[in-house]
């Protein structure tokens, strides 16, 4: 038995009917290269050799009776593989806005808590004789570093695969309550040791804090502030204004993807300066910028991104469940200009760094291993009903950015072509761009409400316009 985090447990405690723990991917595959047919039977053949190798695949959740402490991982004695790897078919033509709307639909299933936390399915009939696989993991089992280990463990570097040796493994028997609690009450006995070990670090973490060049507001840039008639706006901090996507979601999503040459991002942060994630993010904020024009629903401030930050370890690495702390920035969707928000961009993460740098980096999940679920499981139902991050919201929508081997790959011996991320929504924030960079491209992942983004297809091709205008000058 091994127990969740408080951090871990956060995400099943989120979920509502319309709100869902997990978070997905849709790998695009050329199936021309792999030596022989892929089927169901092979896909199957591939997870199960491998399930040495995706820990949480096999894990099933055991909860603390009345919700007194944070559940436990059981080596699930019930496992069946053919459970969770599944086959569907696309009708003709099999086009990407028919596989965008059938990945938007799965992901809008809640998983079966009663067993292992994923499902996968191998989707035939996209056009040009590709497949491909769609994945979803619950985020109480993986972050995006995590899920990105999860991902390696079934890929390869050739075709043909490579041997993997098969490894015992033993289920676990289902411990009584009896047992759970005692388990539990021992973990709860070292509460007040850890309540205090986070309030001294908070304590050492004011002095940087008063003096961090970012305390004033985020970031320290006045042209974030700045409108485009020149008029500087009153600000005592950075507050997220409202957009027509920060409201209480539904059951449903829509979802769409792009992929832009890693080449053509880099040239970009070559000419201008900063990082590739500064242009990942300035794309973001101009293709957010358009869609809220479309809409006209363009606040005169800056957006806010919470950008998630994985705080692990070497030692850590490998290891499941979430290791991840985030970071609070501004996005200048009020400025005009293309370079202008890139630079703006650029300035905005470094004082979003500095001012996450001031703080302790496990500060997320120490807080969080205090929230009974019990209580965390009301709250956020209670959060959905009084409609609470409608009127109080932090940040408008989260960006992540999850690196990726700059190589090539196979899946079950077909070519990877492209690795598209679906994230999590939650009430107030019906908007998630996520990106991961993989074999020369970054794969842009864009998921939504139904009813509050319908056509977030177009916001996804406003990243591909904004590329584009900024590459001008540099060819």
């Amino acid at each position: 038995m091994q127990q969740l985090t408080g951090l871990d447990a956060a995400f099943l405690a989120m979920e509502t009917p319309a709100v869902f723990g997990h978070v997905g991917s849709v790998c695009v595959l050329d199936p021309s290269t792999a030596p022989e047919p892929l089927t169901l039977e092979r896909l199957t053949a591939v997870i199960a050799e491998r399930l040495h190798l995706l820990p949480p695949f096999r894990r099933r959740l055991v909860t603390v009776p009345l919700g007194l402490d944070q559940p436990y991982w059981i080596e699930d004695p019930g496992f069946d593989i053919e459970y969770h790897v599944r086959e569907l078919a696309l009708p003709a033509p099999g086009d990407d806005k028919q596989l965008a709307e059938q990945a938007a639909r799965l992901h809008a299933r809640p998983l079966d808590r009663s067993r292992p936390l994923w499902e996968l399915y191998l989707i035939h009939g996209l056009e040009d004789g590709r497949m491909a696989v769609y994945t979803k993991v619950h985020h109480a089992a993986i972050d995006g570093v995590s899920g990105s280990e999860l991902l390696t463990a079934v890929l390869d570097i050739t075709p043909e695969g490579r041997t993997v040796e098969s490894v015992p493994w033993a289920p676990e028997r289902e411990p009584r309550a009896v047992s759970v609690l005692a388990r539990s009450a021992v973990s709860l006995a070292g509460h007040p040791l850890r309540a205090a070990r986070l309030s001294y670090g908070l304590a050492r973490s004011l002095p940087m804090l008063a003096t961090s060049p970012a305390r004033p507001r985020l970031p320290v840039v006045d042209k974030l502030l700045r409108r485009d008639d020149g008029l500087v706006m009153e600000s005592t901090g950075l507050r997220a204004p409202s957009t027509p996507f920060n409201k209480n979601i539904s059951p449903h999503r829509r979802w769409a993807f792009r992929t832009l040459p890693l080449d053509d991002l880099k040239q970009v942060k070559n000419q201008y300066g900063g990082t590739v994630n500064d242009v990942v993010m300035a794309l973001s904020t101009a293709a957010l910028r358009r869609w809220l024009m479309d809409h006209d629903a363009l606040p005169e401030g800056p957006l806010v991104a919470a950008v998630p930050v994985s705080i692990r370890t070497e030692e850590e690495k490998g290891a499941n469940g979430n290791k991840v702390s985030t970071m609070i920035a501004a996005l200048p969707t009020n400025l005009a200009d293309p370079v202008d928000r890139l630079h703006a961009c650029s300035a905005a993460m470094r004082s979003a760094k500095e001012q996450h740098g001031a703080l302790p980096a496990t500060l997320l999940s120490d807080v969080t291993q205090f929230a009974m679920p019990a209580l965390a499981g009301q709250a956020a139902r209670l959060a959905a009903r009084v409609r609470l991050l409608e009127r109080v919201n932090p940040f408008n929508l989260f960006i992540s950015n999850v690196p990726g081997p700059n190589i090539a790959l196979y899946y079950a011996g077909a070519r990877l072509l492209g690795y598209y991320p679906l994230s999590a929504l939650a009430d107030g924030q019906g908007l998630n761009i996520t990106v991961c960079s993989l074999d020369g491209g970054m794969h842009f992942g864009l998921i939504a409400d139904r009813e509050l983004v319908p056509d977030v297809d177009a916001m996804a091709g406003y990243l591909e316009d904004e590329l584009a205008v900024l590459l001008k000058p540099i060819s």
